[in-house]
């Protein structure tokens, strides 16, 4: 076993990357490290490196690559001693190569689910737009048809949550990721698990960590 195994995710807008990666983190001893979580406490803190990404942020641009290259290897660093899951980065080649110059990737793990699949689940979802409460018409249906539960206000479905919207998104992920997986390929550590939903998918991954990293406990039980 390693003493540290390093860890990215990846996967398109609706496929599961939040529930699989919450039970990786659940099963085995590894931290979650957010790209999202990091930028945001940096800001909250009032970092220099907070400073400098917010400064873009407000006039709408996208934080730099040497900001968010810098963001991220402080975090790294800073957990050095860890085994880890990065979350949200790299999303592209030019970021993949800068990260690899400064740690190691043991695996980056790819989730692949149908598009169609992924739209057919976005769609279903609505939300209480002053509140934030979510609701699936699948899992997670409200009591009444198209209102909240708890206010009995109407629920409201995301303009980039339609249909039309999410096929856009999908299709910049795709163009804009395939650099990021090929490079992981070309360095022998890409692993892709597949399928229609993260219960599915969640056993491959499981049984591929498990050959390289100890789960949490003794229970070994997916």
């Amino acid at each position: 076993m390693l003493r540290s195994f390093h860890a990215i995710i990846l996967g398109a807008p609706g496929s599961g990357k939040g529930t699989i990666s919450s039970r990786i983190i659940r099963k085995f001893d590894m931290k979650h490290i957010s790209s999202g979580d990091i930028l945001r406490n940096n800001i909250l803190n009032k970092t220099q490196l907070g400073i400098d990404a917010k400064k873009f942020m407000d006039k709408g641009q996208l934080v730099p690559d040497n900001v968010m290259i810098n963001l991220i290897t402080n975090e790294l660093n800073s957990n050095s001693n860890l085994s880890w899951l990065l979350d949200g980065f790299p999303r592209t080649r030019s970021q993949a190569v800068e990260l690899n110059k400064h740690t190691s990737i043991d695996v980056a793990i790819n989730l692949i689910v149908p598009f169609d699949i992924i739209i057919e689940r976005i769609q279903r979802r609505w939300i209480h737009a002053p509140s934030g409460r979510v609701y699936n018409t699948d899992f997670n249906a409200p009591k009444v048809p198209g209102i909240d539960d708890v206010t009995g206000e109407k629920l409201i479905q995301r303009d980039d949550d339609k249909p039309e919207a999410v096929q856009k998104r999908l299709e910049i992920y795709s163009k804009t990721v395939e650099p990021v997986l090929d490079f992981y390929k070309e360095a022998g550590v890409l692993e892709e698990f597949s399928g229609k939903t993260s219960d599915e998918i969640w056993p491959s991954v499981f049984k591929f960590l498990s050959a390289h990293i100890s789960p949490h406990t003794l229970d070994v039980k997916i």
